[in-house]
C-alpha cells in the first residue's frame, strides 16, 4: 500500500509540473504604429510601416525631423532624415526599431468600412470607423463625413486609415483633409474627407533602398520581438 501511494504521488507530480510551466507570460503591449512628427507648432501625424515612417510633409519636407513613437510603456522621441517619395508622400526612419503596421495597396471600394486611428495631445489615442465613398468630381479615395471626423483638427492630418484583411489590420491611406462639394449635376452637396491612398502608397515599395539592407538598427527587446 505504501508503494502504491508513492506511485500515486509521482503520477500526480508528473501531471502538475507541465501545467505549472504553462502560466501565461506577462502581456507586452507592442505599442502603436501612429507617430507624431514635430514639424510645426501643432505637428502632424504619420504611420510607422515596415518601409519607414510615412507622412504628408505638412510642416517639413527636407532635412532632419523629430518625431514621437509610442511603445507599450510610453512615448520615445526619435530623429530621422526626411526623404521625399513623390505624390505628396514623405518618409523618415528611426535609429531604433519602433512598432510598425503592414500596408495594403488595394484601394477599398465605395461602401467598404475602414477605421481611422491617430493621437490627440500626449496620450489621447483614438480609433473610429468610417465609410469609403466616391464622387465623379474627385479623383482618389474619399471618406463620408461623420461626427468623429468633423471633430478632428488640422494637427490630425496624416492619421492612418486602415482595413481589416485576413485577420490583419493594414494601413491603406493617410487622412489628408476636408472637402465640401456643392450641389452639381444632380449630386447633392456634402462633406467628405480626402485620403492619400494606395494610388500613392505604392511609392513605398518603389523607393530605392539598397543601402538600407546593410544598415543595422537597434531594437528594444523588452517590447519588440
Amino acid at each position: 500500500m505504501e508503494c502504491a501511494r508513492d506511485v500515486a504521488r509521482l503520477l500526480l507530480l508528473a501531471v502538475l509540473v507541465p501545467f505549472a510551466g504553462c502560466r501565461a507570460a506577462p502581456y507586452r503591449d507592442p505599442g502603436d504604429s501612429t507617430v507624431r512628427l514635430h514639424t510645426s507648432p501643432g505637428g502632424e501625424l504619420g504611420v510607422s510601416t515596415e518601409y519607414g515612417v510615412v507622412f504628408l510633409g505638412q510642416g517639413k519636407r527636407s532635412g532632419e525631423v523629430e518625431f514621437t513613437a509610442w511603445f507599450g510603456d510610453g512615448p520615445s522621441l526619435e530623429t530621422g532624415i526626411v526623404e521625399p517619395l513623390g505624390g505628396g508622400l514623405f518618409l523618415t526612419r528611426s535609429e531604433i526599431r519602433i512598432p510598425t503596421v503592414g500596408v495594403s495597396f488595394v484601394e477599398p471600394r465605395p461602401g467598404e468600412r475602414v477605421s481611422v486611428s491617430g493621437r490627440e495631445g500626449r496620450d489621447g489615442r483614438y480609433r473610429f470607423s468610417a465609410v469609403v465613398t466616391a464622387d465623379e468630381r474627385v479623383e482618389g479615395m474619399l471618406l463620408r463625413a461623420n461626427g468623429d471626423l468633423r471633430e478632428l483638427g488640422p494637427e490630425q492630418v496624416g492619421a492612418g486609415v486602415y482595413v481589416e484583411r485576413d485577420g490583419r489590420r493594414l494601413l491603406v491611406g493617410l487622412l489628408s483633409g476636408r472637402l465640401r462639394l456643392p450641389e452639381a449635376g444632380g449630386a447633392p452637396a456634402g462633406d467628405f474627407y480626402t485620403v492619400v491612398g494606395p494610388r500613392e502608397l505604392w511609392r513605398l515599395i518603389a523607393y530605392p533602398r539598397d543601402l538600407e539592407r546593410h544598415r543595422l538598427r537597434a531594437h528594444r527587446g523588452d517590447v519588440l520581438p
